[in-house]
């Protein structure tokens, strides 16, 4: 990775903190685009090689804008890894159910402003939950139905599976030579899991840290195997041992609804509509990179 340049949203802790760390001491010069940049900078102190610590937050439209508007030069990776998880009903600044807002839309705009610049690879973490996930066109944003927070988890982490295949699909249309994969940590120990606000769950998450999961560094390796092993486009990587929860990485299957075209087109063409953001690329001689 010497020479190369980059980016990890989330990188201040758990799995992208982790990725981060080894993408460092692996040569690269990382940006760990972060939204609170005093825990960004304690990160990066403890890591080796050349690091930045930049501001971000993905629950804003104006902050990711400002983001890839304040980035210059090529981007050799983008890491797509931060993440809510099954938090009480909170909207962003723009008004999105906080865990589709900040897990879908906040990376969809986001990679679509940055892709001019990338030259290499965009990876995006999803999770072993997306196969409870249902995109419910009719209510994204958790306005008219009841709102269950893991539902409402799993509908995000499936769309960054859709977001994926509709990426790598057009990337390829376009006749670029980015790639566009994802990863599922499997069950790994970070403070993602105590944010629900509901006491009965963290302690229950507690225990299954101590008694299942891998540490952050294992949990991160799926992410980096995305990033830099030889896989084609719109590759899952998750971990390879007791029912992808935990081991050495591998290229792992995912759930029927994010396998559906159809849907993550549409997708697409909703997070253009509600982010502002449309796919940069235009496509090669022949080919179709939009939604004609």
């Amino acid at each position: 990775m010497t020479g190369k340049t980059v980016i990890v949203t989330g990188a201040s802790s758990g799995i992208g903190q982790a990725a981060a760390r080894a993408l460092a001491g692996a040569g690269a010069h990382v940006v760990l685009a972060v939204r609170d940049t005093e825990k960004g900078r304690a990160a990066a102190a403890a890591m080796p090689g050349v690091t930045e610590v930049r501001e971000v937050d993905l629950a804003s439209l104006e902050s990711v804008r400002a983001f890839a508007a304040g980035t210059d030069g090529s981007i050799d990776l983008l890491i797509n890894n931060a993440g809510v998880m099954g938090t009480p009903l909170t909207r962003t600044a723009d008004g999105f159910e906080l865990q589709f807002g900040t897990n879908h839309l906040g990376h969809f705009a986001l990679t679509n402003l940055l892709l001019p610049r990338i030259t290499g690879r965009v990876v995006t973490v999803s999770s072993g939950v997306h196969r409870i996930g249902s995109i419910d066109f009719d209510d994204l944003n958790a306005e008219r139905k009841p709102y269950r927070p893991w539902r409402a988890y799993g509908q995000s982490k499936l769309a960054n599976l859709l977001f994926t295949a509709e990426l790598a699909r057009r990337l390829t249309a376009a006749g670029s030579s980015v790639l566009a994969t994802a990863a599922h940590p499997g069950y790994a120990a970070t403070n993602l899991q105590f944010h629900s606000q509901r006491g009965p769950v963290d302690v229950l998450f507690k225990i299954g840290n101590r008694l299942v999961a891998q540490d952050q560094d294992g949990g991160a390796l799926p992410t980096l195997y995305a990033a830099v092993a030889d896989v084609p486009g719109n590759s899952f990587a998750g971990p390879g041992g007791f029912m992808e929860q935990r081991g050495a990485p591998k290229l792992v299957g995912r759930s029927a609804a994010a396998q559906d075209a159809e849907v993550a087109r549409r997708l697409w063409q909703v997070s253009e509509q509600l982010t502002g953001v449309q796919f940069p690329l235009e496509a090669a001689a022949g080919g179709q990179a939009g939604d004609r």
